[in-house]
């Protein structure tokens, strides 16, 4: 029902889907970034709706639930996190992913909208609990792209991981940071 007026939005805005996941796409992690912007949120939900997504789900810091807009992001799939219990959190969505054949989820892995040196590690704490893959989702203010990776499974080695992610993602220009020369 949202797909026209994201379709809309992106067209107008001169954005565009760059998709390299195989058909169809089971249950993964879509770890998103460079989250650097509330944009990012808008750029988000019409990319899902665009890339039919519908069964994927976002976690958000829980002031976003509050009135008098919390209905609305609980409506757009949202899920609120207190992020001062990080550990029941990655339990939490390793029990969706095993209570949910369908489930996915939107992970912005900064867990802010501010610079940070490294990522959190919540999402390969889930990626490796559920067995699932990640599908690296990139903001690219710059060319005015949502990109979607083929699949990439998170190994035994988590520090050697997101040290990789971090650096896969430098590449790409948040609206309020550029990208880094790779």
């Amino acid at each position: 029902m949202f797909r026209p007026i994201a379709l809309l939005i992106f067209r107008i805005w001169g954005w565009k889907i760059v998709d390299h996941r195989p058909r169809p796409m089971g249950q993964c992690i879509y770890l998103v970034a460079p989250h650097t912007s509330n944009w990012d949120f808008l750029v988000g939900v019409c990319a899902r709706s665009i890339a039919r997504l519908k069964n994927t789900k976002y976690l958000g810091k829980k002031e976003l639930f509050r009135p008098p807009y919390g209905w609305l992001f609980r409506a757009l799939g949202g899920y609120p996190v207190d992020r001062g219990k990080a550990a029941n959190i990655t339990d939490q969505v390793v029990g969706y992913f095993r209570g949910m054949p369908d489930f996915s989820i939107g992970i912005a892995p900064e867990g802010t909208r501010k610079q940070v040196k490294t990522l959190k590690s919540g999402f390969w704490h889930i990626a490796r609990g559920a067995n699932v893959p990640l599908i690296l989702t990139s903001f690219d203010y710059a060319r005015k792209e949502v990109t979607f990776s083929e699949p990439w499974w998170a190994t035994e080695d988590k520090d050697k991981d997101i040290a990789w992610i971090t650096a896969y993602f430098q590449r790409f220009a948040g609206k309020n940071r550029p990208a880094l020369a790779v």
